[in-house]
Formats: structure tokens, sequence, C-alpha cells
């Protein structure tokens, strides 16, 4: 495979500069979930110049896109991620996933004929939350494909995705309105309701696994310090092991949400963000593989500890992972003490250190998909 791989190589440090113009672009303008129309136009620009078939708006998604190189019967997927986080732009980075995945495409395009293969890119919106890849897994992306594959940037590198599985959710209370120093008796206080949420939530944590997670945040509670909230909203995350222990542990956080409800005789709402999050299937052979060309590349896989943690965040690529051959390693843009989702964070994805990330993510990944041809 010496030759298919230099190939690859070659193809990707040929358009390096085109690349980085690609992260830099993303980063300098963050678009958040389902919003991203910029970046969905901007991101498969170098694909189709270079020969790929591109479909915008794919399976009816106005950010999503697919592109396609060759007519091989093995069918190798990259997924794309391009939204930001709100008020901290690319803080975890996926200006850096998307043009990675582009590269490792081109490279792969290079030697599609040679191997049999059929390179494929997604474009997958709304990664932040709104669960992209499961309305495109709903919608039929995906079936068929041996090996999905993207690469995503973090403090440090290491090789195997342990995501939590994730629930996402809007909770929203109703009250009724007065006065607050005048009519106090007639109001029914909305933001209360989130304040006994919250505790009870506070006090359930206790009884909860080691690998549960809980967070949230109150994203509206009132408008005027004189008038008794009528309406409270807010937007809380419980995470699990996997789906099935999520599935039963769920319930018992939402009953904390009904005793705020219950207690101040507010309505409560509650509506999911999107499908859950589902925990990470490797596939051991693909990993393997990524293994052994990122350490060729002189990547350095961190041990176990506080700065290789990223690796058990949530991600609907999860969900991608439980009905094709995947992968989801993370490589390091020596960011540290910076971490993913602050903003000192988002400032480290730019520059040569990422740059040299984002390329060697390409290479890596395009030499992962030789390595897994049939």
């Amino acid at each position: 495979m010496a030759a298919p791989k230099a190939a690859a190589r070659a193809a990707v440090e040929r358009h390096a500069d085109e690349l980085i113009q690609l992260s830099e672009r993303l980063h300098a303008d963050p678009e958040t979930a389902w919003e991203e129309h910029r970046a969905a136009a901007a991101v498969p620009e170098l694909l189709d110049r270079n020969g790929f078939a591109v479909t915008s708006k794919y399976l009816g998604l106005d950010t999503a896109f697919h592109a396609s190189f060759g007519s091989g019967p093995q069918r190798i997927a990259l997924c794309a991620e391009y939204d930001a986080l709100p008020g901290l732009g690319h803080a975890c980075g996926h200006n850096l996933i998307a043009a990675s995945s582009i590269g490792a495409a081109l490279g792969l395009a290079t030697v599609a004929d040679d191997l049999g293969i059929t390179v494929e890119v997604y474009g997958t919106p709304a990664e932040e939350g709104g669960g992209g890849k499961i309305e495109l897994l709903e919608r039929g992306a995906f079936a068929g494909v041996d090996l999905a594959m993207m690469v995503h940037p973090a403090p440090v590198d290491v090789a195997e995705a342990r995501p939590f599985a994730v629930s996402h959710s809007k909770i929203s209370y109703t009250g009724k309105s007065a006065h607050a120093a005048a009519y106090p008796e007639a109001g029914i206080n909305a933001a209360d309701a989130f304040t006994v949420a919250q505790v009870a939530i506070g006090l359930l944590r206790q009884q909860l696994p080691a690998s549960a997670r809980v967070h949230g945040i109150v994203t509206h509670a009132g408008d005027a310090p004189n008038a008794i909230p009528e309406h409270a909203s807010g937007r809380w995350y419980v995470r699990a092991e996997t789906l099935a222990e999520l599935s039963a542990l769920e319930p018992r956080v939402m009953r904390a949400f009904e005793a705020g409800a219950l207690a101040t005789g507010c309505e409560l709402s509650v509506e999911p963000e999107s499908k859950p999050y589902a925990e990470f299937r490797a596939d051991e052979n693909a990993l393997a593989a990524y293994r052994a060309n990122a350490l060729e590349l002189g990547r350095e896989f961190a041990p176990d500890g506080t700065a290789s943690r990223m690796n058990r965040a949530s991600t609907d690529m999860g969900n991608v992972s439980q009905v094709v051959p995947a992968i989801h390693p993370y490589i390091g843009i020596g960011s540290l003490p910076a971490i993913n989702h602050q903003r000192e964070f988002a400032a480290h994805c730019v520059g040569g250190t990422a740059e040299r990330a984002l390329l060697d993510g390409a290479i890596a990944l395009a030499w992962t998909g030789v390595d897994c041809t049939f």
C-alpha cells in the first residue's frame, strides 16, 4: 500500500494552502447549528473543483451536503462538521474537522480508481446539540457505507472515542405575571420553578451513577424585577454511559422538573431538541490502522488523564457508528491549558500547530481509508 499512501499524502499536501484557507474562513465566520448556510456552501467548493459530484441541501436539510468521487464497490465516507458554539465561535474546532475531512477525501480520490473505492463526504450540520447526523441517518444517509471517519481537535491526541450518550431538552415553565410588590399573591412564578428543579437535581446527583452528567442553563427567567416572571425557559442535557443507561436515568431527572411545576403551580413543557446521541462503537480494524498511521506521522497519543478526556464528549457520530463501521479519533492542537469549549481553545484552532494537526489528520484518515480497502 506504499504507493497509494504516497499518492494520497501528496494530494493532501498539494492542497494544503487551500485547506488551511478553508479552515481560517470557517473560523472567522462562525455559524451555529442549523444556520451554517455560508459554511455549507464553502466547505464543498474545493471538492467541486476537483471532480466530486456535489449535492447541496442534501436529503432536504438546508445546511447539509453530500459529495462523491469514483464508482468502486467499497464506499468510504468522511464526515465534515462545521457548526460553531453560541457565543464561543469555533471553540470545538469544527473548522479543522471540515478541512481535515475535505483533505482526506481529496487524498483518497487520487487513488480511488486504483483501490476500487467510492469516496464520499457528508456535510453534517448541527452537531452541537441539534443532531444533524441523526436527521441524515433517518432520511437514508450512510446506508451501505463501508467505513465512516472524521478526526476531532482536542488538547492532545487520543485514538478511541468513548463518548457519553446524551439527551438534549428544552424546558419551559408557564406561570402568571403580577406586580411583584402590589399583588405578589396573584402571580405564579416560573423562575421559582427552575429554582426548585435545580435544587432537586443537585440532591439527585448523590444517587446517580458515576458516569452520569446532568447540566444545563436557564435562558430566560423574566423581564423585569418588579413583575412576577410568567415564562421561564432553559436547555438541559442528561448524559449516561449508554443509551440503555440514559433511558433509565432521564425519567428521574424529568421528575425534578415536574417537582418545580408541582411546587409552584406552573405548567411544564419538555421538548426534545434532537433524538438522543448514542455511545460510540469503534471499528477495531480501522482504529488500529489510524493509530499506526498517526504514529508514522510523528503524532504521540496521550495517556489517560484530564487532558485526554475530550474523548468522552458526546457526539451524534455515535449514532452513525451504531449503523456503519466508524472511527472518531482526536488530534491534539497543543492548546493546554486551554480545553474545548473555551474561548482560548478557539484561538488555538488557527495557526501553525492547528495547521499541522489539520494536515496530519487528513493524511492519517486517507491512509486509514487505504488500509481498510478490500
